[in-house]
């Protein structure tokens, strides 16, 4: 039995309202046809489609799980040198934003450098139709402006094995007519040096907390997430001489960024003077930071098979036992076993036990391999930079303690919440929609908020009128459209 719906409209079917939108006019969508082929150093080849720049390229082909936020992986000059193989099958369909908006601080708006730092692209499928209320340009006319090539039609789940297998491998993608480029290794090269800041610049001038951020690759969105919280922070070369700025910073950052940590002996130099000197101020390294912390303090650095890279890496908390979801993009890992007594482990990776974190026992120093400025990625461990200014602003000396506790969320209150149904499915289809469905409205109802459900399934038990505790408060059998 059935709720009597509440409107005397008709019952028009999902396949009805479909056919009654029109299909999608893809007319002015572009249509890509110049071949191009991604060679790897081990012989193999795959044939595909170019989308991006007419030119040639040659890096480190690595994957990336994560499902959205291509402008932002493009972006992170952590991917410098690196041809990015992307595991979610379509790739382009909502776009690219205005790469011009600049926010509040004078940054790029919706990326996190001012350039793409990747060498390349692959993707399974390109969508040359996008759809997005903050889209202005396709990826592909992106990637044009940009000088990078990309390549489509790709096995991207063989390649993903083969780097899983084999780990990280050399590759090129050579697109018709243009000269080939010799394979190369660009973790050789000094990368954080193509990276990063030429000059010092200052965000957040006149903030009360300030904050020396050495620049290894910084991804702007970590500049947001200190300024938004009341630091000025200054960003320098990832060269500089920290010690001359000691009298300046109220504490020091050391960014993400690409390559190997073992090529920068400068900076670890210039943080070995930092770490064992009298003036004690609290530090916090993000994912190459963590390494290069980590080998000032004397540990040693080493290059994963294959990196974590993707938004979905968990990470355990060794002091707390929680667990956290974080986006991280690096290919080599500090030797959490390796460290002195002075420092120890603060976080792990779940999947394969390598160092996530470190902390100084007696002094306000610690790190995270991980990205909490999660841009993109989830937004799990963004209490981080809490913790560390909260340090700063106490004049810490001692160990950081409050890095255990996760800062209380006020929940709103909701009285009613509208549910979209699924409309009409396929039997095969239904379970698993009904299913969701129906766990959602139970998990609202014991919250004592109201469900009103618009455009269900029909054979939804979501609607069924014998009060059970999958039922909606409310069931309208109304398609949803623009009016």
């Amino acid at each position: 039995m059935f709720r009597l719906r509440k409107s005397a409209a008709p019952l028009i079917t999902f396949r009805q309202r479909l056919l009654s939108t029109g299909p999608i006019d893809r007319r002015g969508a572009a249509k890509f046809e110049k071949r191009a082929v991604l060679e790897l150093a081990d012989g193999s080849k795959y044939h595909g489609i170019s989308f991006g720049a007419d030119t040639s390229m040659a890096g480190e082909v690595v994957f990336t799980t994560a499902m959205v936020g291509y402008p932002e992986s493009l972006t992170d000059p952590s991917f410098q040198g690196q041809i990015l193989n992307m595991t979610f099958p379509m790739i382009g369909n909502y776009g690219v934003p205005c790469t011009k908006t600049l926010d509040e601080y004078g940054l790029p708006k919706f990326l996190e450098s001012n350039r793409i730092h990747a060498a390349g692209m692959i993707v399974q499928d390109y969508s040359s139709h996008y759809s997005h209320w903050n889209a202005k340009s396709s990826l592909s006319e992106w990637l044009v402006q940009e000088g990078i090539p990309a390549i489509a039609g790709i096995d991207t789940r063989a390649i993903t094995k083969k780097i899983r297998a084999k780990g990280a491998i050399a590759g090129r993608i050579v697109v018709e007519g243009n000269e080939t480029p010799a394979f190369a290794d660009p973790n050789l090269r000094n990368l954080v040096a193509e990276v990063s800041t030429k000059t010092v610049k200052t965000y957040g001038k006149g903030n009360p907390l300030k904050i020396l951020a050495v620049d290894c690759g910084i991804k702007y969105n970590i500049i947001r997430e200190l300024v938004k919280r009341g630091a000025e922070v200054k960003v320098v070369p990832w060269d500089h001489d920290i010690a001359s700025e000691a009298s300046w910073y109220d504490g020091l950052f050391i960014s993400n960024g690409p390559g190997d940590p073992s090529t920068l002996t400068q900076t670890v130099e210039q943080l070995k003077k930092v770490i064992h000197s009298d003036v004690v101020k609290p530090i916090f390294g993000i994912c190459l930071g963590n390494q290069l912390l980590g080998r000032a303090a004397g540990a040693g650095t080493y290059k994963l098979p294959f990196g974590n890279r993707g938004q979905n890496q968990p990470v355990n908390n060794l002091k707390t036992g929680q667990s956290y979801i974080t986006s991280q993009n690096h290919g080599y890992a500090l030797e959490g076993h390796d460290l002195p007594t002075e420092w120890e482990e603060l976080f792990v990776n779940g999947n394969d036990g390598t160092n996530e974190g470190i902390i100084h026992k007696t002094k306000p120093f610690f790190t995270a391999q991980f990205h909490p400025e999660h841009a993109g990625g989830p937004t799990d461990t963004a209490f981080l930079f809490d913790t560390f200014l909260d340090a700063v602003r106490a004049k810490e000396t001692g160990p950081i303690t409050s890095l255990v506790q996760r800062p209380v969320v006020e929940r709103p209150k909701f009285n009613k919440v509208l549910v979209l149904g699924s409309g009409g499915l396929s039997i095969g289809q239904a379970g698993e929609f009904d299913y969701s469905g129906s766990q959602a409205i139970k998990a609202l109802k014991e919250e004592n908020i109201t469900t009103i459900l618009i455009n269900p399934n029909i054979a939804s038990v979501q609607t069924n009128a014998d009060k059970t505790a999958a039922q909606a408060d409310n069931v309208y059998y109304l398609p949803v459209n623009a009016e």
